[in-house]
């Protein structure tokens, strides 16, 4: 499992656009092959500096398959009226997402 952490930055007067505009293109995101999930979420220090993470099966489905779909022009190009700049785009392997070694409702 490979997640994908994009950090989009959103000119500050186009959060509620770009939320807008997400939502409309996600389903682009959503019918790739390897796709498992992904989420959106603002920073809080920096409200119009998003967050995206997705999960793919291997990095090969985000990389190159999706990336050079049609899909993905598609995608960008529904965003990016509203993006402060390029994406910066990273990856990391790993399992689901889970609370760890420790029980966080103990505090232990």
């Amino acid at each position: 499992m490979v997640y994908e952490i994009a950090t989009l930055l959103v000119r500050p007067e186009c959060t509620e656009a770009f939320r807008h505009a997400f939502a409309d293109v996600a389903h682009l995101l959503t019918r790739a092959k390897g796709y498992q999930g992904h989420l959106l979420a603002p920073g809080v220090e920096l409200p119009q500096q998003f967050t995206l993470i997705v999960r793919w099966q291997t990095l090969e489905d985000h990389t190159p398959r999706f990336e050079t779909s049609d899909d993905h022009r598609m995608f960008m190009a529904g965003l990016q009226d509203f993006l402060a700049g390029e994406p910066a785009v990273r990856h990391i392997e790993g399992a689901a997402f889970s609370i760890g070694p420790w029980d966080a409702r103990s505090g232990k």
